[in-house]
């Protein structure tokens, strides 16, 4: 089932907004209780890690394109709390799930049962706005139907990345069957703004969403996060050395926010980055 993104669900998001004041943190290193050491890292970093090949890919659509994989813990995985996780990338087709499977693992390893979800992205039949969007929506209600996989569903978290984060904060408004809890990891919230910056991965909004604001300020209008409101529990999470999608004031109205220091954009995916450990953090204290 292919669910749309018009103007048409904005009073009822609206209408579940809530006037909480956002929660604001800003978390030095030296906090840390674990033993990771890693801070900015690169992508290339992170590609070249170890990971563990995942239990299962499953079909959500017709494309090549349209599934999930899912990482099973060892231990009583009918009992594990979900991470269903939506990788970033510029919304380009030129970065695949592939570089999260570290994270995966990782995730894996601590007890949680992770689904990762490709979609189509520019450059894909089908994919860019509102095509990533839609297949988005569509995995997640598809995951939630995977009675003989799914563990714990009073612990379901919607976790996003970069332009994976802005796609998870739209498609959480649209689900039938919501999730618990959903953590933006360094996501674009304010597409409007995003585009109209000249770094490699502002530079490729206008090819996701097919024009710039001016050109086109119905759509994004439409595509824009912080135009709406969240009846789901949202963390934000930023990093202080993070060029490719800034975040220092809080992006949403209500819910929590921190910056960590030293974090990069690609720490969240590396799982011995200090990053990773606050992501990890959230994910238990939520």
């Amino acid at each position: 089932m292919r669910i749309w993104f018009g103007l048409a669900i904005v009073p009822m998001l609206v209408a579940c907004q809530q006037q909480e004041t956002p929660v604001v943190q800003k978390k030095p290193r030296s906090e840390m209780v674990t033993q990771s050491a890693l801070q900015n890292v690169r992508f290339t970093e992170v590609a070249e890690l170890p990971y563990t090949k995942p239990d299962k890919r499953l079909s959500y659509g017709p494309s090549a394109l349209q599934f999930v994989e899912l990482w099973l813990p060892k231990a009583d995985p009918r009992s594990a709390p979900q991470v269903i996780f939506v990788h970033g990338g510029c919304w380009l087709n030129q970065y695949d799930l592939k570089h999260t499977y570290p994270a995966a693992t990782a995730l894996q390893k601590r007890g949680y049962a992770v689904w990762s979800v490709e979609y189509r992205r520019t450059g894909d039949p089908g994919g860019g706005w509102p095509g990533s969007l839609n297949d988005i929506v569509e995995a997640i209600e598809f995951i939630q139907t995977q009675n003989q996989y799914l563990g714990n569903r009073q612990s379901v978290n919607l976790v996003g990345h970069s332009a994976g984060g802005h796609l998870a904060l739209l498609a959480n408004g649209q689900l039938i069957t919501p999730v618990d809890r959903l953590i933006g990891l360094a996501p674009i919230v304010d597409i409007e703004a995003y585009a109209k910056g000249s770094n490699s991965c502002q530079a490729a909004t206008s090819d996701f969403m097919g024009g710039t604001p001016e050109q086109l300020p119905h759509q994004y209008r439409e595509a824009n996060p912080i135009n709406f409101s969240y009846d789901t529990q949202v963390t934000i999470l930023a990093g202080e050395k993070d060029t490719l999608v800034p975040l220092t004031t809080p992006p949403l109205p209500t819910g929590k926010f921190s910056v960590i220091e030293g974090a990069g954009h690609f720490d969240w995916v590396h799982p011995d980055s200090v990053a990773f450990s606050y992501f990890v953090d959230s994910l238990k204290s939520n």
